[in-house]
C-alpha cells in the first residue's frame, strides 16, 4: 500500500474517533462530562478500563451498549478496586467511555518486533475468547531484512472471503508500516472490525519502544509512557523522576528492597546493570535495596540532590548489621569525573550521621576525566568522616568492587 493511502486512512480513523473518548477517573464530574461531550447522552456507549492490563472482558470490566448513567454506575462500582494480573495487584484507576459501534465480524491482527524480525498474526475470529480459539490464529514471520508485500501477506488471507480479502491484506500491510515507521516494539488490534468496508480497530493496545524517542520526537508528539501495571512510584521516586524531566542529563532510581543492605549509586546505564546483575548472581539479589543510575553529565547541583535521595534510603532504618553503598562506575568518556563526585561528597558529609548509624560502607570504583582528582577527594572524605571508605580507580573490576562489598558485610569475620 502506497505511504499516501496509509496516512489517508490513519486521518480517517483519527477524524472518526475525534472527540469520541473520554477517559473517567475518581474526580471526573458526569454532570460537568455531559455538558462538554454531548454524544455521551445521545449513543450507546462502550467502558472498560484505560490501564496497562489485558483479559479486561474476561474479569468483568468491559461493558458494552450502556447509557451514561448505567457507565456511571458500572464505573462506581469498580474504580478503586483491586485486580491482579501477572502477579501484580493494583486498584483500577481509570477507565475508558466511547460510542459503541454495532458489528457482526471481529478480527484480530498483532505485529511483535524481536532482533531477527516481526511476527505478524491474524484471525477472522478476534475478541475475548482468542486465546481459546488460538488454533485458528495464522502467522508469518518477516525477517528485519525483508519488506512487506502482498506475498508476505497472502497466507494470513487467504481463508477470507475475496470481498474483503483485498481490503484487509491492505490494511495489514499499512499497519505494518506503521508499525515500523513509529518504532513500535508491540501492536495488538483485539478486535477490529469493517464499518462501511473499511478497517477500523475497536480495542487496540501498543507498546513504543523509548529508546527510539530521540528520532520520533516530532511524530510522537507529546507522549507519557506510563508505569507498569501494578507500579506506583514512592515520594523518594517520584522526587527524582521530577529531577529527571528537568534535565538533559538522566537520573534513574528505583527502590526494589527498603530493608536491602546493598545499595548503588552508579553512573552509566551499562555500569549500573552489571553492578545490579553481579549482585544478583552472586546471590544476594534479596539484599539489593535499589537500582540508581546517572549520566549525561549531571551538574553538581543535581548529583547533589540524587545522592541525598539515595543516602537518605540507603540509611533509614538501621538494624545494626552492617550495610554497603556502591559508588562510581565504568571508565567516563566525557563526564567530569571530579566534579560530579563533588556532589556526592557534599551529600555524603551532610549525611555523616546517618552513614554511622547504619554502619555503612562505602566503596568507589571510577575511571574518565578527572578521575585521579575524584578519587583523591573521597580518600580524603573518609578519613575525614571517619566511614568506612575504600576507593578504587579503573584497575580494578566492577564485579570485583561488588564482590569484596559483599563479603565485607555478609561475611565480617572471613
Amino acid at each position: 500500500m502506497a505511504r499516501k493511502k496509509i496516512d489517508q486512512r490513519l486521518r480517517l480513523l483519527q477524524e472518526t474517533s475525534q472527540g469520541t473518548l473520554e477517559t473517567v477517573t475518581e474526580a471526573t464530574d458526569f454532570t460537568e462530562l455531559t455538558n462538554e461531550e454531548s454524544w455521551l447522552s445521545t449513543t450507546k456507549l462502550v467502558v472498560k478500563p484505560g490501564m496497562l492490563f489485558g483479559k479486561r472482558g474476561k474479569s468483568g470490566l468491559v461493558a458494552l451498549k450502556l447509557d451514561l448513567a448505567e457507565v456511571a454506575e458500572f464505573v462506581k462500582a469498580r474504580l478503586g478496586s483491586e485486580v491482579e494480573m501477572g502477579g501484580c495487584k493494583a486498584p483500577i484507576t481509570t477507565f475508558i467511555v466511547e460510542p459503541f459501534l454495532p458489528h457482526d465480524q471481529e478480527y484480530y491482527l498483532s505485529v511483535v518486533s524481536d532482533r531477527l524480525g516481526c511476527t505478524i498474526s491474524f484471525s477472522e475470529c478476534g475478541g475475548i475468547e482468542i486465546e481459546e480459539k488460538w488454533d485458528k490464529v495464522k502467522t508469518v514471520f518477516l525477517p528485519a531484512e525483508k519488506s512487506m508485500t502482498l506475498e508476505v501477506c497472502a497466507p494470513l488471507i487467504a481463508t477470507l472471503p475475496l470481498e474483503v480479502r483485498g481490503k484487509i491484506g491492505s490494511f495489514i500491510m499499512g499497519v505494518f508500516t506503521v508499525f515500523q515507521d513509529l518504532d513500535f516494539s508491540f501492536m495488538e488490534m483485539n478486535p477490529f472490525t469493517l464499518v462501511d468496508g473499511e478497517p477500523y480497530p475497536l480495542d487496540m493496545r501498543g507498546e513504543l519502544d523509548d529508546t527510539a524517542a530521540f528520532k520520533n520526537f516530532n511524530k510522537w508528539g507529546d507522549i507519557e509512557f506510563p508505569l507498569p501495571f501494578g507500579r506506583v512510584l514512592s515520594p523518594t521516586e517520584s522526587f527524582i523522576n521530577g529531577l529527571d524531566e528537568k534535565t538533559s542529563a538522566s537520573l534513574k532510581f528505583t527502590v526494589l528492597n527498603p530493608k536491602g543492605r546493598i545499595w548503588t549509586m552508579v553512573a552509566g546505564g551499562g555500569a549500573s546493570v552489571i553492578y545490579a546483575d553481579t549482585v544478583g548472581d552472586l546471590g544476594y539479589a534479596a539484599e539489593l535495596g535499589n537500582y540508581a543510575e546517572y549520566s549525561g553529565a549531571p551538574n553538581e547541583e543535581e548529583v547533589l540532590q540524587y545522592a541525598r535521595v539515595v543516602i537518605d534510603c540507603a540509611t533509614a532504618d538501621p538494624d545494626g548489621r552492617k550495610r554497603a553503598l556502591l559508588i562510581g562506575g565504568g571508565i567516563a568518556n566525557f563526564t567530569d569525573v571530579a566534579a560530579t563526585f563533588n556532589g556526592i561528597i557534599r551529600a555524603l558529609r551532610e549525611k555523616e550521621t546517618r552513614l554511622k548509624a547504619s554502619r555503612m560502607h562505602i566503596y568507589v570504583r571510577r575511571g574518565g576525566p578527572n578521575y585521579q582528582t575524584g578519587l583523591a577527594r573521597m580518600r580524603a572524605l573518609g578519613d575525614e568522616l571517619g566511614v568506612p571508605l575504600e576507593v578504587y580507580g579503573p584497575e580494578a573490576t566492577m564485579t570485583g568492587i561488588c564482590k569484596r562489598a559483599i563479603d565485607c558485610i555478609m561475611f565480617p569475620d572471613a
